[in-house]
Order: C-alpha cells, then structure tokens, then sequence
C-alpha cells in the first residue's frame, strides 16, 4: 500500500489525448474517444507502423498547487504495457507560468507493444527538500489500443444490479445479506451488485463532494478486488492440458486474467514457466496456500485499493483541518 509520509495532492489530476499521429500521417479524431478514454491504433487496418505519437494534456488543481509546499513541480506522462514489460515516459510542458495545463506528446512504438497499453500521468515534486517525491497520480487513465479499429473499451466484466432476496434469479436468495457476489461460470465474469441491500446501489453511482466519491472508490475498489480474486481462480482451475500433460493458455477473459496477474502471482518467471508452477502447486496443493498472500497482492494492485485508500485518507484529512480552520 502506498502510503505517502509527505503532504500530496487532494485534487483530480486530468489527463486527455487531444490527438494522434501514426508514422507521418495524422489521424482522424475517430481514433480517439474521451468517453471511453481509448485509442485504437488499428483504425487504418495495418499492423506495419513504425511509430504513433500521441498528444496528451493533463489538467491538475492549479490554486492547491500554487498553495502547496512543492519545488519543481512536474508532470510526466507514462506509458506501460504489463505483456511487454515496457516503461516509456515524457515530460509534459506548462502552457503558461499559472496555467493548470500541462501538454507533450509520447511515443508508441509498435515493435515494443504486444496488445494494450496504459497512458497515464504522473506528478513529481521537490518536498522538505527531497527531490522527485511523487505528489499525485490521474486516476481515469486512458487506453492505447495496438489492435482495436474503433475506440472502445473491451468489454471484460457485466454489472448485473438486481434484488437478491426479490429479483429474478432464485439462486441468489440465499445470498441476500451480501452486498454484491462474483459470478466467474459464464462467458464474462459477471459481478451481481444486490439493489437489496440498502445505499450500495446509491453509492456506487453517487458523484457528490470529495469525500462521497473517496467513500464511492474505496468500495468500488473492494468490488474489484473480489473480482480478480475470483477470476484468477477459476483461471487456475479451468486449464486444459496438452497431449504431454502441459497446462495451456486458456483464450478469452482467462488468459487475458492470467498473463496480467501471474508476474506479480509468481515474480522473476517467464510467462510460460509461471503457468506450469500455478498449475502444478494447484494439483499438488504443495505451495498453493503460500501463494495466496501474492494472489491477494495482485488483486488489490489491479483494483488499484492502495491509490484509492491514498486518496481517501488525503480526501479526509483534507476535510478535518477544514472543518478546524
């Protein structure tokens, strides 16, 4: 968990791709989507350029940061792709002297990405004298789609929202004192969200003031992490073996789940070699109970509980000394 021991930022971090260009032609706004926060690269249908270059602008809480104990703010914006392992990053420039924009343009190139990859924004700061202290971190971050042709966001989960002691589905009467249940038999995990179950249904689509939304992630965060949990289990558990008794990658939303948890489920291995270990300390049991605390790690780490947790206790100390003032 990401626990800062210095002062950081409480405000949103923004961050927008305002536009895109692929090796030297400059392409067309359907290639981007604010909404969904993608970009899909394939939109001209062929898988031999060299090079995208994406514009990007971030927009922080210009009056918290001219108010606050920060040197030599600035603001880089990174780009990841966990299938590759690959790490690039720019350093974006303020407009002006007192603008809440900061602009640049990263690199994608297409020989170091596989599949997805993450656009984000980071900001650093000299604080009690220690240099490049991270500050804050965008939140909604963006997706830099290598395959995809229109800029939507793949569709990996269903939200089902219903009653669970008095909606349609028999089954989940017996669960009616849960607040949401993961579901992981289906072509897509599905996370059944109980409207039963007083404010959750309220909460989790609240928008409101600071502290509503810290309350809103915290347990959207907790919803996620239930979620990987689930589904790297069921991962584990439906694997097929080849003809030499090998596990093999599942396909579909299994693989997907597998290929982004196990390096963090099983460090230091390559792909391959951590799916046969996964396989083997689940039939053999020997080992698998030691796995579960990196299981959980890698959980929480995806459902991002640490930033979110981060953001709450700033977003309530923030309001206690207002309320003192």
């Amino acid at each position: 968990m990401r626990v800062f021991p210095y002062r950081t930022l409480a405000g949103e971090i923004a961050l927008r791709v305002t536009a895109v260009k692929q090796d030297h032609k400059r392409l067309d706004t359907s290639v981007l989507s604010g909404d969904e926060r993608v970009v899909a690269l394939h939109q001209v249908e062929r898988d031999d350029w060299t090079c995208s270059r994406v514009d990007v602008a971030a927009t922080l809480p210009v009056k918290e940061l001219a108010e606050g104990p920060w040197q030599d703010v600035t603001v880089v914006a990174v780009l990841t792709e966990k299938a590759t392992n690959v790490r690039a990053t720019t350093v974006l420039q303020r407009e002006t002297s007192d603008s809440a924009q900061w602009t640049g343009r990263i690199r994608v190139w297409r020989k170091a990405h596989r599949n997805q990859a993450e656009l984000s924004a980071i900001v650093v700061a000299t604080v009690d004298d220690v240099p490049g202290r991270i500050i804050g971190e965008s939140e909604a971050n963006w997706v830099i789609d290598l395959t995809a042709r229109v800029p939507v966001r793949r569709r990996e989960l269903h939200v089902d929202e219903v009653d669970f002691g008095d909606g349609p589905h028999e089954w989940l009467r017996s669960f009616r004192d849960a607040p949401w249940l993961v579901e992981t038999s289906g072509d897509l995990p599905t996370v059944h969200i109980n409207t039963g179950f007083e404010g959750i249904s309220e909460l989790l689509n609240s928008g409101g003031t600071p502290l509503e939304r810290a309350a809103r992630d915290m347990v959207a965060a907790q919803i996620a992490t239930d979620v990987w949990t689930a589904v790297f289990h069921s991962a584990v558990s439906d694997l097929e073996l080849d003809a030499e008794g090998n596990p093999q990658w599942p396909g579909g939303w299994r693989d997907a789940v597998l290929r982004g948890m196990l390096s963090d489920v099983l460090p230091g291995m390559s792909a391959a070699d951590a799916l046969s270990e996964i396989h083997a300390r689940r039939q053999e049991s020997s080992g698998w109970n030691e796995l579960q605390p990196r299981i959980n790690y890698a959980a929480t780490r995806r459902a991002r509980v640490a930033r979110n947790l981060g953001t709450a206790i700033r977003v309530i100390d923030t309001s206690q000394k207002a309320s003192k003032a």
